[in-house]
């Protein structure tokens, strides 16, 4: 199945409200850190947990500290992701880009270096716009969008376990990847890493 025809499969809610995938970009800071906000559950992290060295020391930093690696990530020119909006607001986010940018995710999965794989490696849905098929129209954008710049291989690290929470989720569901035509190609039953192979 191709991501024409994935599309299809979209739930009906879906295309009831009007939304938008977009890169990251500078013109976009703003509305990154709404979705990034106290009042979306989500002012602590920024999307930096792969940019810091390691996990140890990790539930200590600050969100101030957190920020500032935003910052310092956005002045260097890491807009590493897609917003989404829904009816015009900022909704939702997506962390995407060359796999190997990401050393502490690399050594997490003992992955080797491989400059021609990107990596999904963060998915945030604003709580009020959650249980709609968002998550999975913002995905099918963000491949559209992969292919387009012409990326062949996407790799996705959800996490496994019996009822996780929307906080353990971060990573993305495995059920939408694989809905999504991900593959396993590292299975773990706690952390396996999904791949996905676009045609052009």
């Amino acid at each position: 199945m191709d991501l024409t025809q994935r599309r299809r499969l979209w739930p009906a809610k879906v295309h009831a409200k009007e939304f938008e995938v977009v890169r990251f970009g500078p013109e976009r800071r703003e509305e990154f850190f709404r979705v990034h906000s106290q009042a979306n559950g989500a002012g602590w992290c920024f999307c930096v947990a792969w940019w810091t060295p390691g996990w140890e020391g990790w539930g200590e930093r600050t969100a101030e500290e957190n920020y500032q690696l935003r910052q310092a990530l956005l002045e260097r020119g890491e807009y590493d992701g897609y917003l989404l909006y829904v009816e015009g607001a900022p909704a939702g986010w997506c962390q995407v880009g060359p796999r190997d940018r990401l050393a502490k995710l690399a050594q997490q999965f003992e992955l080797g270096p491989d400059p021609d794989v990107w990596a999904i490696s963060c998915f945030f849905i604003a709580p009020a716009y959650r249980r709609q098929g968002l998550a999975a129209r913002l995905l099918a954008e963000v491949l559209a969008d992969l292919q387009r710049r012409g990326v062949h291989r996407v790799e996705a690290f959800p996490k496994r376990g019996p009822e996780l929470d929307a906080l353990e989720l971060w990573n993305g569901p495995e059920e939408m990847f694989r809905a999504a035509g991900f593959e396993v190609a590292q299975d773990d039953p706690r952390r396996p890493v999904l791949e996905l192979r676009i045609e052009d």
